[in-house]
């Protein structure tokens, strides 16, 4: 097989999983009022007991490296194009080690939140701890959660192993005195792997 016809067989996959992602979408939405806007508020604190208003329809957690310029990018034009408002953090700074507090506002006043885990995603810990925020985000406010397996196996998202065995296995050593960190970790990638939101899966190889 030729390179265009791989890049040719790649686009029509991308175009394959933005459908099956917007038809989901779209689907949700028919559930929620999409003309009312909500204002971030003014705590990072995630409290199921209130009145929660939103500000964004969906965010993409994503590992640029990766993803950034080929398909976070379509995904985030298509979305717009559908009069969808999406938070896509361009300009992230992954400084440290804890989410900043309008970052985690973002993800609270979103009514839906994208996973893309790719290769490198278990390399960050600023995606993890996106990841842990919107699982708890998932539990605690029944915010919708889709996960998108971009070239890697739904059981090492489940499990740590395989791409990320590696990332994992210095965490837990890094973080021997801190083991609640890794634990708030695998207990996210374990619960948006076996979430009932629909899973969707894109090798572009």
């Amino acid at each position: 097989m030729d390179s265009n016809s791989k890049f040719s067989d790649t686009l029509l996959s991308w175009w394959f999983l933005l459908l099956q992602l917007f038809q989901t979408i779209l689907g949700r939405f028919w559930f929620f009022n999409l003309g009312q806007g909500g204002s971030a508020s003014s705590s990072p604190s995630i409290d199921s007991n209130s009145v929660h208003s939103y500000r964004y329809d969906v965010f993409i957690s994503f590992r640029g490296a990766d993803t950034r310029n080929s398909f976070v990018d379509h995904l985030y034009a298509h979305l717009t194009r559908k009069g969808i408002f999406a938070f896509k953090d361009d300009k992230r700074l992954e400084k440290g080690e804890s989410l900043s507090p309008q970052l985690v506002q973002a993800i609270q006043n979103s009514r839906i939140s994208i996973v893309v885990f790719s290769e490198t995603y278990a390399e960050s810990k600023w995606c993890l701890e996106e990841m842990a925020t919107i699982a708890e985000c998932c539990k605690k406010l029944n915010q919708k959660v889709f996960p998108v397996f971009y070239d890697v196996d739904p059981s090492h998202v489940r499990y740590q192993n395989g791409v990320y065995q590696n990332y994992f296995d210095l965490y837990k050593k890094k973080f021997k005195c801190d083991r609640n960190k890794v634990v708030r970790w695998t207990n996210a990638m374990n619960f948006l792997a076996n979430s009932r939101g629909s899973h969707h899966s894109f090798h572009p190889r």
